[in-house]
């Protein structure tokens, strides 16, 4: 018992393999924190230090973060933002969620090509189907002044609906719940059904409370997409009222020849926060829901 007490508390042994493991990830880590570390520097200096390349400001001008949030509405980017990363993470939730659990327990005709077609989705670019989102968006019927044809008006354009709807029901976010789902034993499924409880009571009651990780996994995911998303909110909103952080910010690169670069750091250091804190209360279950994703089925 000594023995294994002694040799329990050696610490281990630094073979040259996990020494070199120890220095690449190391490196790694300073160049992938090096950006932020300059953004914030950066978001204290004044216009003159930053001619001047140099990594630490000559005083920490607080004020910039002020200036920034006042040279545009941002406490209305930042409301629009958080309101469409919620309403794009519930909807996602509420769509992949049952699409996955469809695909990977019920027993559908045609699942395994409707599976193997979400799998080619994740090869498609979002840019490619840009144009077409964009078209299908304008053409809602009955809703922006549109008739029953979806013509005469602008649809979802410039309003939540257009906002949040198209990028909710995203494949990767499909593929990965019915990965979860597909490690749950069937047995529970069967169990349920023999005590007269419905396939949604199943769903709902049984089988998705076992998948917790998987759904934070999934709101991380598209919380971070939806919080940091430029290109679709600049094709369909023309008010600011609509528009959501990462579109305020580009006010201070307007003219390319007088970019303020102190308020628009100052305002990407503000942008990157909320993220930051969302990743470290979630880190927990995030790891394991990403540790516990297979390529089953």
């Amino acid at each position: 018992m000594t023995s294994l007490t002694v040799a329990a508390s050696k610490p281990p042994v630094l073979r040259p393999g996990r020494i070199a493991l120890y220095v690449v990830l190391t490196v790694g880590a300073i160049l992938m924190i090096t950006p932020f570390v300059w953004m914030l520097l950066t978001a204290f200096k004044s216009n003159l230090e930053i001619a001047k390349f140099g990594w630490l400001p000559s005083e920490l001008r607080w004020h910039n973060f002020v200036d920034a949030m006042k040279t545009a509405p941002f406490l209305t980017y930042f409301r629009n933002s958080l309101f469409i990363a919620v309403g794009e993470t519930a909807f996602t939730l509420a769509v992949c969620t049952t699409a996955g659990y469809a695909l990977a327990k019920l027993p559908i005709r045609g699942g395994k090509a409707l599976l193997n077609y979400f799998i080619v989705l994740l090869l498609v670019p979002f840019q490619i189907i840009l144009v077409p989102l964009f078209l299908i968006v304008k053409s809602i019927p009955l809703f922006g002044g549109n008739n029953i044809l979806g013509q005469g008006g602008i649809g979802w354009l410039n309003s939540w609906w257009g906002l949040i709807i198209p990028l909710g029901a995203a494949p990767l976010f499909t593929f990965l719940a019915r990965q979860f789902y597909v490690s749950l034993p069937d047995q529970l499924a069967q169990a349920a059904r023999v005590d007269g409880l419905g396939e949604f009571g199943i769903f709902w009651r049984i089988m998705t409370p076992l998948v917790k990780p998987a759904l934070i996994t999934i709101a991380v995911f598209q919380i971070e997409a939806a919080w940091n998303g430029f290109l679709w909110p600049l094709m369909i909103t023309t008010s600011d009222d609509m528009r959501p952080l990462q579109l305020g910010l580009a006010i201070f690169s307007q003219n390319p020849a007088e970019i303020q670069w102190p308020y628009l750091m100052a305002g990407t250091a503000l942008a990157t926060l909320p993220m930051i804190v969302l990743f470290v209360f979630a880190q927990k279950r995030f790891v394991e829901g990403m540790a516990n994703v297979g390529i089953k089925g």
